[in-house]
């Protein structure tokens, strides 16, 4: 499951604003205000999560699970930049 911490980051690597989010996962600006300020532990229905998620996956964007006792985080895949420019 993704936290809203990793939302605002998504956006961030994407050059995307909240309303840029909420057009591209197909919901409301004020459900991705909610999610980003949940802050780690997300309560929202699992298929507003899964079109967040995809959304972002669509664009190049990997959520990286809590592995090693390194924390969660995000990152942009390598052949994504040159197909996806920010905006």
């Amino acid at each position: 499951m993704i936290s809203g911490i990793q939302i605002r980051a998504g956006r961030a690597l994407l050059g995307w604003d909240q309303a840029k989010l909420a057009e591209m996962a197909g919901v409301s600006i004020i459900t991705v205000k909610r999610l980003e300020a949940a802050g780690e532990e997300i309560h929202a229905h699992f298929a507003t999560i899964i079109k967040v998620t995809t959304a972002f996956e669509s664009a190049g964007v990997l959520f990286l699970s809590e592995e090693g006792g390194l924390g969660y985080g995000v990152r942009l895949r390598r052949d994504t930049e040159s197909r996806n420019p920010k905006g």
